[in-house]
């Protein structure tokens, strides 16, 4: 287990590095942030200065090598628009997203896994018709119109849930449901597609004639393999969920780390933005490792993959 751990930990640091330059690469080769710190109406020489000023001049890998270096020590810079350090910024708001994310991804699991496995227990009946007509409507709806809806309805109708803000937990509710709902539908199917496929298997139906009771059967040895996927799954959208939160913090005036990314991006921040796609990077990689540990602590066959 430990060499698995430490062969997934290594691939995993590969692909943040990785991450990081092409991110870095991109974001300095989209157009010159010399002439955005300018101003449209600077000169030639206002722009080299600036330029030279914050050493946009220098080789790329020069520049990128440097900014990697204080980024592990947790030094990200200071913004270019809020004039203050951008791990602090971060620091600030980033438990508001991390908060709405983990409550979202609790609501997907507690309303997909259930579904899936009732689908799955009863096929073809209207339990399943209506597990994939949930399904089929929650991959539909856009999360900026169904976050929007639940505001007209909950907040302006009937005034049971604040439109916005973090003043207190209820202010979390209607955030958690739209990102929560947002990944109902892929965990719902492949939990009803996993139990479909374990349920039909050969030591299901030997526990079957064993005569074992039927809530066993289904969550005690079908549901620990069917969930194996899931859990990949799962930590896959916690990781879209944490990097996708832009919509949803702007929709419902959340200032969170979502909410600082978009600010970031419209001022053309360079500083708040390359560390805030290295964080929610590193937020993706890390579940994705953790749920491949898991993966193989639930299948030791895994481990020898």
């Amino acid at each position: 287990m430990l060499k698995f751990i430490g062969m997934k930990l290594g691939l995993a640091l590969l692909v943040a590095l990785t991450v990081s330059f092409i991110s870095f690469s991109l974001l300095h080769l989209a157009g010159d942030p010399a002439v955005s710190m300018a101003g449209e109406n600077a000169t030639a020489e206002v722009i080299a200065a600036v330029r030279h000023q914050y050493g946009f001049d220098r080789p790329l890998l020069a520049q990128y090598v440097e900014w990697l270096a204080r980024a592990l020590s947790g030094d990200f810079g200071t913004s270019y628009y809020f004039k203050a350090p951008v791990s602090g910024m971060i620091a600030e708001r980033l438990p508001v997203t991390m908060k709405i994310g983990g409550l979202g991804m609790g609501f997907a699991l507690l309303l997909a896994i259930p579904m899936g496995v009732l689908a799955a227990a009863f096929p073809n009946s209207w339990i399943d018709r209506l597990a994939l007509t949930i399904a089929v409507v929650g991959q539909a709806i856009p999360s900026f119109w169904f976050g929007l809806i639940l505001i007209v309805v909950f907040s302006v109708n009937l005034g049971l849930l604040p439109a916005s803000g973090t003043r207190d937990w209820t202010g979390y509710i209607l955030p958690m449901i739209v990102l929560g709902y947002y990944a109902t539908p892929a965990i719902m199917r492949l939990t009803r597609a996993g139990m479909l496929d374990v349920l039909s298997a050969d030591y299901i139906r030997t526990a079957r004639a064993k005569g074992l009771n039927a809530r066993v059967i289904l969550f005690k040895h079908a549901l620990r393999n069917a969930i194996i996927p899931v859990v990949s799954l799962a930590a896959v959208q916690l990781g879209f969920m944490f990097g996708g939160s832009v919509v949803v913090e702007t929709i419902f005036a959340l200032h969170g780390a979502g909410f600082l990314a978009w600010e970031s991006i419209s001022r053309n921040d360079l500083p708040t933005m390359q560390a805030l796609i290295l964080i929610f990077s590193m937020f993706y990689i890390g579940f994705t490792l953790l749920a491949d540990i898991l993966n193989a602590w639930l299948d030791p066959r895994l481990r020898r993959g």
